[in-house]
């Protein structure tokens, strides 16, 4: 699994297109995990 695989994350960005693995929008998950942090980063 590398640049040259279609269906990985590294594969999708090498090709520029989007799937299952690099979706276009970040999923709920990442999203509150970056909510959090800026919150983190906010509070101290």
């Amino acid at each position: 699994m590398g640049k040259g695989d279609k269906k990985s994350k590294k594969g999708k960005i090498k090709k520029g297109s989007y799937g299952n693995s690099r979706p276009h929008k970040p999923g709920k998950a990442e999203q509150l995990h970056t909510a959090q942090k800026e919150a983190a980063a906010t509070a101290e």
